[in-house]
């Protein structure tokens, strides 16, 4: 019997490169001048799912995305360390959808895929930091939800044993399946690409990027199935427009400010007393410290 496992997964903008441009007018994320990175957290989902399929036999991954055309990267990426399949959710519709609307359209695609025994995300994205969309997700699907997950315990018959991080501590859960997990950025670090496993996929693609190919590449995936990257629009999964995008988001943003740090001078000190009392002086002055 096979055990279905869904990873939700983003691609983000790189935070530690923001500068000026980062946010449009209107409040989103300007993602073109910005580096797209796999989600940190949800490499530790990632990860997480992997523990799981080790300890279940039969155990399947899909990574489902949603984003841009090439969000399909992640799906990749998420293939060459031990992932078994991906969706790409992908329409302009999606655009500006908020925490609301991208569990939306996440939970059908979830639906679209059961039968299915676990879910497994991130706890938060870097771009949002709302840890929203998981618990979201679950509750439009009505399964069970485990917050906050840092390891895979194991089976216990037919349900499944999860350590969560709390403030003071941990604690074990155990729910039955299907049940919807957010891991935290405590949990294991994701493995490596696997060198075979990237030899094997690098060449799975979407139908868009299918598009730009040659004949001799669609003859390659009528040869091997598994490198093509299912791809669904708003159509396929049958959503309600008005709830997706920024019609379907109640989250309005009032006000932008843009805050970049520069440097604007530098002091040169040696370790002597009097040039770290100097310093000291100069901070609590300035209101840094104190």
């Amino acid at each position: 019997m096979s055990f279905k496992i869904l990873v939700l997964a983003k691609q983000v903008p790189d935070t530690r490169n923001v500068g000026k441009d980062a946010m449009k007018s209107d409040g989103t994320v300007n993602r073109a001048v910005l580096p797209a990175i796999f989600n940190p957290e949800d490499l530790n989902a990632l990860e997480f799912a992997l523990r799981v399929k080790e300890q279940k036999e039969g155990a399947e991954i899909t990574i489902i995305t949603m984003g841009p055309p090439r969000a399909a990267e992640i799906i990749r990426e998420g293939m060459y360390r031990g992932a078994d399949k991906g969706v790409l959710i992908t329409d302009r519709k999606f655009a500006g959808s908020d925490t609301l609307a991208t569990s939306y359209a996440l939970s059908l695609a979830v639906q679209k895929l059961a039968p299915f025994d676990m879910v497994i995300a991130g706890r938060q994205a870097i771009d949002g930091d709302t840890a929203q969309v998981g618990p979201q997700v679950a509750e439009k699907v009505n399964i069970p939800q485990i917050t906050y997950a840092e390891e895979f315990v194991g089976f216990n018959g037919d349900k499944v044993q999860v350590k969560r991080r709390l403030e003071r501590g941990v604690e074990v859960l155990e729910s039955a399946c299907p049940v919807l997990v957010t891991v935290h950025s405590s949990a294991a670090p994701c493995r490596v690409r696997n060198a075979k496993r990237l030899m094997k996929y690098k060449h799975a693609k979407t139908d868009i990027e299918l598009q730009e190919l040659s004949e001799d590449y669609l003859k390659l995936f009528e040869s091997r199935p598994y490198l093509k990257i299912m791809q669904w629009s708003v159509e396929d999964l049958n959503a309600d427009v008005d709830l997706l995008g920024l019609s379907g988001s109640p989250t309005k943003v009032k006000t932008i400010e843009s805050v970049v740090f520069t440097q604007k001078e530098s002091i040169t000190m040696s370790a002597s007393d009097a040039d770290v009392n100097k310093l000291m002086k100069s901070l609590i002055s300035s209101h840094v410290l104190g």
